[in-house]
Order: structure tokens, then sequence, then C-alpha cells
């Protein structure tokens, strides 16, 4: 499957240098002032704007991809800017890391969701079916396809999480995945270099129909509570680190291809 990946990688790279540039949304004559003014009354921007609202937080309760921008984020996501935003958070995280002094009881923790986040879905978003994120979602088949077990690693991530352990932090995986999937998710993260870790929290089945912001928070706070310190928190959704005890440090991957509250 990797392999597979890595060719459609490479095959859109070769037919699509000029992305970034030709999937934006029109612009209006009469100099930058009038055509601003367009896009503002008709609620026309471009799509590398439009991911920009996105990542910012900005345009929030979305549902799906805009159709118009569903190639342009396909190109973002399977071309070179994504892994690069990646590692440039991860990056980020290791240096903040590298400067904390533990306390050495086991009680210093790094938080990471799953999907999007230690674990990479691109073989999945790449489905036509699913398109990106550019069609309407559908929980059955997501579901059907992480009981697979056989999602990738982010490879940022994973990186990261191999620099963390030696360190001398525990790791939390943190997920809003049904804990009816465990025994999969167990085998995928292993079979992928995740290894070793604390505790793997997903979501039981009294919890489904909480929002994933109320759920992440009311696990951080038993974790906190349980005498964990939460030193970094990472996620691909502002759901992921936002609210209660989000952590000393919080850090946000890049994620167009869906929303989650």
């Amino acid at each position: 499957m990797e392999a597979a990946l890595c060719f459609l990688l490479a095959t859109t790279l070769a037919t699509t240098s000029q992305a970034y540039q030709s999937h934006l949304l029109p612009h209006s004559g009469g100099g930058a002032a009038t055509s601003a003014a367009h896009r503002l009354h008709h609620n026309k921007i471009s799509c590398s704007s439009w991911r920009l609202a996105v990542e910012t937080n900005n345009t929030v309760g979305w549902d799906i991809v805009p159709g118009e921008c569903a190639e342009y984020v396909a190109n973002y996501m399977l071309g070179p800017q994504y892994p690069e935003d990646c590692f440039a958070v991860i990056s980020t995280a290791l240096a903040y890391a590298k400067n904390l002094t533990l306390a050495g009881d086991g009680k210093d923790i790094w938080v990471f969701d799953l999907d999007e986040t230690a674990l990479s879905e691109l073989d999945y978003y790449s489905l036509p079916d699913v398109a990106f994120g550019a069609k309407e979602y559908n929980s059955t088949k997501k579901k059907e396809y992480q009981k697979k077990g056989t999602t990738p690693a982010l490879p940022a991530v994973l990186e990261l999480y191999k620099e963390l352990v030696p360190l001398g932090f525990k790791i939390v995986f943190l997920s809003a995945s049904s804990e009816s999937n465990r025994e999969s998710r167990v085998s995928n993260l292993k079979r992928v270099g995740y290894h070793t870790w604390e505790k793997l929290i997903l979501k039981q089945t009294s919890e489904h129909g909480t929002s994933s912001l109320m759920y992440k928070s009311k696990k951080r706070t038993e974790l906190v509570e349980a005498g964990y310190r939460i030193m970094g928190n990472m996620g691909d959704q502002w759901s992921d680190i936002s609210s209660s005890n989000p952590g000393n440090r919080t850090f946000k991957l890049p994620n167009p291809m869906y929303y989650v509250n």
C-alpha cells in the first residue's frame, strides 16, 4: 500500500506542477481594491486562502471541502508542501521538548491524537468516493477502514515519537475512535513503529454523541487529576488541543480535509 501511495504521489506531482495557481477561484478585474470587494461580496476566496482560514480556525463547522477546492486539497496533501508543513510543526515541538527538564517520576506525558496525527489516512482519503473530504462523510466506511489496521504512520510524527521516548516522556494516545476498534488500533500502531505508550484512550459506547472537544477535554482533565503533567499535546484538529487542560504547549498539524467539533 505504501508503494502504491508513493506511486500516486509521484504521478500527481508530475502532472500538477502548476496546481497551486491553476485551481484558485476566479478574481474579478478592476484593480486590487475592486477585486477584494467583489470577492467579499460574493464570498469568493482562493482555495489557498480558504485553507488558511481553516488552519487558523476562522472557518469552522464546515462539513465537506468545497467542490471547487477538492483538487487543490488533493494536490496539497499529496504534494511536497504538506509533509514540509508537518515537519515544521515537529521541528518546533522537538526543540521545545529538548529544552524541558522532566521530573523523572513517569508523570510527564505527551498526548497525541491518532488519525492525521500519529497515523496518516491519505490512502483512505484518496479514494474516489471520499475525494480528500469533498464527499459526504461516511462513518461506517471510515470505521471499516480503521478495522483493517493498515494505516501508515505520519512520518514526521513518528520521528518526534522516537525522540520523545528516550527523553523520558510517557506517551498517551487520545482518540475519538471507537473502543470497539481497540485491537486493530493497537496492532496498527505497533506495526508502523509506535511500540510503547502509557495509555491508549478510545471512545466508549456511552460517550458516543459527545463532541470531540468535550470528550478530549474530559479525558485530559482525568489525566491531570490522576497526577499526570501534560507537557505537550499534538493533533490535527483545534478540538484536539482546546478547552480544559490542553497542556503546557500545544501543536497543531495541518488538515484541510475535514473539521471535527
